[in-house]
């Protein structure tokens, strides 16, 4: 599960480039502030991508909303993507290998 789940971040960081070309990117407090004051969304994972930028899930688990950032070391944050239906999971680790 982990290893998808970083793959799947890794892939949202490569689809960050073109977002910094339409301009859905502003500094770190401003986007943290609006997710929080329209969509009260809070963040809800972290992690470290290519060329030290942070990539975050945010989600508010009153209105289901989701959106992926990644930040860059200078401080830009830029959105990568965004939906509804947001919910946690608590999925057992899978029983490790006999070789592992």
């Amino acid at each position: 599960m982990r290893t998808r789940l970083l793959t799947g971040l890794l892939l949202m960081i490569a689809v960050a480039t073109p977002a910094l070309a339409r301009g859905t990117c502003a500094p770190r407090d401003v986007v943290l502030e609006r997710l929080s004051a329209k969509f009260g969304e809070t963040r809800q994972s972290i992690g470290l991508g290519p060329n030290n930028q942070m990539v975050e899930v945010f989600a508010s688990r009153d209105t289901g909303t989701w959106t992926i950032t990644v930040t860059r070391p200078s401080g830009l944050t830029c959105l990568v993507a965004s939906g509804q239906a947001f919910e946690t999971l608590a999925e057992a680790l899978p029983k490790p290998e006999k070789d592992a």
